[in-house]
């Protein structure tokens, strides 16, 4: 089951996933997605995986058909944290941090969900606040 789920940042998708994730399901988060993208120059994601076993078939080639579109303009993406204990899940996930470097991916233990949520949040520097703001007044 993959259900969208609520974060208090706009330009954050958030979702839960669990058990069997099915086209339908991962076609709503899809939706959600590309929704984020056209009202944010930025988009975080975040994904509570909690005893995912796998993807049906259909959704399984959705995944990789929506992410084989996306490999070209990674850099509408800002962040993306992975909250589980599912030690594979981790791995998966440190090893698309080292390969997709345009984008940063965290991974967090259930019991750090607080500290994933405010980290998916942040916005790139830039993109919310006013450079006079940090002390720079241009050259």
């Amino acid at each position: 089951m993959l259900d969208l789920i609520s974060h208090p940042a706009d330009h954050v998708v958030a979702l839960k996933a669990s058990g069997v994730v099915t086209a339908e399901e991962l076609q709503r988060a899809i939706d959600a997605i590309e929704a984020a993208k056209r009202a944010h120059p930025k988009v975080s994601l975040m994904a509570e995986l909690d005893d995912l076993r796998l993807m049906t078939l259909p959704a399984l080639m959705k995944d990789i058909g929506y992410g084989l579109t996306q490999l070209g303009n990674l850099d509408h993406y800002h962040r993306a944290a992975v909250v589980t204990d599912q030690a594979w899940v981790k791995q998966i996930a440190q090893l698309e941090d080292r390969l997709f470097k345009v984008v940063e991916i965290g991974t967090f233990a259930k019991s750090d969900h607080a500290a994933a949520m405010a980290w998916v949040g942040e916005l790139p520097k830039g993109d919310h606040e006013d450079p006079e703001e940090d002390g720079y007044h241009g050259a």
